[in-house]
């Protein structure tokens, strides 16, 4: 299968599940928010996979397009998320003061978040991407190196993309343990560039080759969700700042040191797994 091909049938996956879920996100539905969110990364992450053949003049408004969406719906996300953990870790009266000032602003944002999804923008933004994923202006390019990107065969593009893209995240994961937050969370975003296409690929191609990554997506997803549950308490101990000024005592911390080093040496191990399907 050529590039060309591969890119249009995920990336039209993607856009249909993102516009599938996108009612029942505005009349409030967590679910269907979190799948519209994990779709988008999705739908991203595969334009920058294959960039150096889709790069032409509408690339960049679309993507910025896409950043804005992803944005509305982080913002509504990111509270879910710490109003669910909340209620699991503390019952306490304290943490009602979290859980009113999270629900408001939680509230606020989805009013938002509707209103972007029924915006006239939204609606151009699907159009566009949808009209450029058929027949963007990369898909007509003319040149030598075009040609050659767009019918490259997928197997030969992706192994090599993917290879490239694990060694670098085995790299840095060496260094994990004495990583500061920012950093963990730069890993983790690496690693979910790196299982998703793995992922986007896996129905569309098969050799010896990549056979190797795909046994290593069960060790990257492990890594991911760890690495999500730390980026998840930071995000959550950020939020606590607002509460803290309307009268919350200190910075909310659902997830202790001793959690913390088993989270990062279970992160760690399942990236030497990786590295060692390599040898």
């Amino acid at each position: 299968m050529a590039c060309e091909t591969a890119f249009r049938i995920v990336a039209r996956r993607y856009l249909g599940d993102l516009t599938a879920n996108r009612d029942a996100t505005c009349k409030g539905d967590p679910v269907a928010l979190h799948q519209m969110r994990v779709t988008l990364t999705r739908l991203r992450t595969v334009i920058l996979f294959f960039s150096p053949m889709v790069a032409d003049s509408q690339r960049t408004p679309i993507r910025n397009g896409l950043k804005w969406l992803n944005a509305h719906l982080g913002a509504v996300r990111d509270l879910d998320v710490a109003i669910e953990r909340l209620g699991a870790v503390d019952k306490r009266p304290r943490a009602a003061l979290y859980r009113r000032s999270w629900g408001d602003k939680r509230a606020d944002s989805h009013s938002l978040l509707a209103r972007a999804l029924q915006s006239a923008r939204y609606r151009h933004l699907i159009k566009d991407t949808s009209a450029w994923i058929e027949n963007g202006p990369w898909s007509a390019r003319g040149g030598t190196q075009a040609a050659r990107e767009r019918t490259t065969p997928i197997a030969e593009y992706g192994v090599e993309k993917l290879t490239r893209w694990q060694e670098k995240i085995l790299k840095r994961s060496g260094k994990l343990l004495k990583m500061d937050a920012a950093q963990r969370h730069q890993v983790r975003l690496l690693n979910k560039k790196l299982s998703y296409s793995i992922e986007a690929l896996e129905d569309l191609r098969s050799d010896e080759t990549f056979s190797r990554l795909l046994a290593g997506l069960k060790h990257l997803r492990k890594a991911q969700r760890t690495l999500g549950q730390l980026n998840d308490d930071e995000r959550a101990r950020a939020l606590t700042a607002t509460v803290k000024r309307d009268g919350a005592r200190a910075p909310w911390r659902f997830i202790g040191p001793k959690r913390e080093r088993h989270l990062l040496q279970t992160a760690v191990t399942a990236y030497r797994k990786v590295a060692a399907l390599e040898k």
